[in-house]
């Protein structure tokens, strides 16, 4: 049984390092699972398996728990930054701006409460106890990049031997960090007096009115206005001043695809797709709206309507209006379902790759659309390898640039984490400029973005874990949970407050943005399971794009600012 003895013990062995790494992974993805009053800690439990594999001995090289650890790190936030860069400069519109200046107050107020627990708490001759503090910091607002890059940027200042282990004040903090954040959520809604119902009343009043402003309606009308008849169709969009698809004609009785030089006669019938707030005013100057029997004769006319899959990477970023569908093809484009929701097919919206349209036209003219937009759903299934590597490798040049601040002992260098989220971010948003596909399926980002979460998680655990229990027991490791714990809710209850009375941001989207900015899934899944509406999860993905770069960035500069090796 020499074999099976060696497996587990010879920590120089291929196989013991790919079993180790299995098994605190299997194990801390199954943990993490367990539910206790409804909270989990998900697949951060890989940090708590990792500890015990290393307090019980079982590791790894230095040089291959650093590796692992390193490029872990580089593939989840490179992930996050390809999934978040298409939102990032969207989010501070309509109203994004407001959310967003909050998540900065409650990032900053995370600061400087972990400053002023540092300052009562801790020694500070002590040059570990503030790098310490930081990892307490990162665990108390559940950020695992943020770890990531303090960690990395420690490494760079005192050396990858004598970098305090800061993944010990993390795992302090995390799990009172979890709880805390939805604790504090609950206490807001105390110390404001909300009334759940009245929320959900307000939200439906808001979706009302603003609804209606980003989604399509299909109408059909009756051209019932002398002043529409004989005129071209361009010429009434003109004076309409409206986006407006008018994607079939029923004239004489015959129906038709109408083009932008159409001509409508009085009692014509149209199938019209508008936005809901424009809809009245469309039918008060075409005519009333009807109910069209003629669809019936649709299948009897050579025309289809069908969805196709924007495949060919050649059309990213070129818009529905330089297509010109309608002249050459001589189809319309109606609608554009992205990402679940659905947009109209205005001549200014830019495509993507993973774009599905409604098509609708002669068949065969559709046929050729399909073919022009790819349309091969095959190709969506596999990420795009050669962007994710190729991003990376800008990430880490640019993430290596040495940025020379006065004051500074050593130039500021964004490192493994900063460089690779900022370019990843980047190329999401303006990589169809350079010809690059960045579209990765939902499931594709999850799982390359859970492999690197686990790998560095595993890495981290088992490298802090030999040390853990003294901390626990003979260290400070109660001052990381306490501390960690006011951390959390202080800034909740300051910023939510204020956000509250001063804004009277409805209490769904608060709790959606405070959980965004805490970039914490637990928080949201509670916000969302009181909520009968969309606001908690449109207030967290208003801020986590913002949220996740500047806690990835402040880990960085409050290591290289605040900490030296003495």
């Amino acid at each position: 049984m020499d074999w099976l003895l060696r497996l587990f013990t010879d920590s120089h062995s291929v196989a013991h390092i790919a079993l180790l790494y299995s098994m605190v992974i299997a194990c801390g993805v199954y943990l993490g699972k367990i539910k206790i009053a409804g909270i989990s800690l998900g697949v951060t439990f890989v940090l708590f398996a990792g500890i015990v594999a290393g307090h019980f001995g079982f590791t790894a090289p230095v040089e291959i728990l650093t590796f692992m650890q390193d490029f872990g790190l580089m593939l989840f936030v490179f992930m996050i930054g390809l999934q978040v860069g298409p939102g990032f400069f969207e989010s501070f519109r309509k109203g994004g701006l407001e959310l967003n200046l909050m998540s900065v107050a409650l990032i900053l107020l995370n600061v400087c409460i972990m400053f002023a627990c540092y300052f009562i708490f801790f020694d500070t001759s002590d040059v570990h106890n503030l790098p310490m503090m930081v990892g307490t910091l990162y665990g108390a607002v559940t950020n695992t990049p943020g770890l990531g890059a303090a960690n990395e940027a420690l490494q760079s200042v005192y050396g990858e031997t004598a970098a305090p282990a800061i993944a010990n004040g993390y795992a302090c903090a995390y799990p009172l960090g979890v709880l805390g954040i939805i604790g504090a959520t609950l206490l807001l809604r105390k110390l404001c007096h909300v009334n759940l119902d009245a929320e959900e009343k307000e939200l439906a009043k808001e979706e009302e009115i603003e609804d209606p402003n980003v989604k399509p309606r299909i109408i059909h009308l009756r051209v019932d206005n002398v002043y529409v008849a004989g005129r071209p169709l361009f010429k009434i969009k003109e004076f309409l001043n409206r986006d407006i698809v008018c994607s079939r004609i029923l004239h004489d009785g015959q129906v038709s695809i109408p083009d932008r030089n159409t001509t409508f006669e009085l009692g014509d019938e149209l199938m019209v797709v508008c936005s809901e707030a424009d809809e009245e005013a469309i039918k008060a100057f075409i005519g009333p709206e009807i109910k069209a029997e003629w669809n019936e004769q649709l299948e009897e006319q050579p025309m289809v309507s069908r969805r196709v899959i924007v495949t060919n990477p050649s059309l990213t970023g070129k818009t529905v209006g330089k297509l010109n569908f309608r002249g050459m093809y001589g189809v319309n484009v109606t609608r554009i379902h992205r990402q679940g929701i659905e947009l109209l097919a205005r001549p200014s919206l830019h495509l993507r790759v993973g774009d599905r349209l409604m098509v609708v036209g002669p068949k065969d003219h559709v046929e050729r659309v399909a073919n022009l937009v790819g349309n091969s759903e095959r190709r969506l299934n596999a990420p795009n390898i050669a962007t994710i590597f190729i991003g990376i490798m800008i990430g880490l040049i640019f993430g290596s640039l040495p940025i020379a601040i006065p004051g500074m002992p050593t130039p500021l260098r964004l490192g493994l984490a900063g460089g690779p989220l900022i370019i990843a971010i980047l190329i999401g948003r303006f990589g169809y400029r350079i010809r690059l596909v960045t579209y990765t399926t939902t499931s594709a980002n999850m799982m390359l973005r859970e492999i690197g979460l686990v790998l560095f998680l595993a890495s981290v655990g088992i490298k802090a874990g030999e040390g853990f229990i003294d901390i626990i027991i003979q260290g400070d490791g109660l001052k990381y949970v306490y501390t960690g714990f006011l951390i959390t809710t202080i800034p909740i209850l300051i910023v939510g407050t204020y956000a509250r009375l001063r804004y009277h941001i409805n209490y769904f989207t608060l709790s959606g943005m405070i959980a965004g900015t805490y970039t914490d899934p637990p928080a949201l899944a509670y916000a969302d399971g009181i909520c009968q509406h969309e606001a908690p999860s449109i207030g967290y993905s208003t801020v986590y794009p913002l949220s996740m770069f500047l806690r990835i960035l402040i880990a960085q500069l409050l290591i290289l600012f605040c900490c030296s090796a003495g």
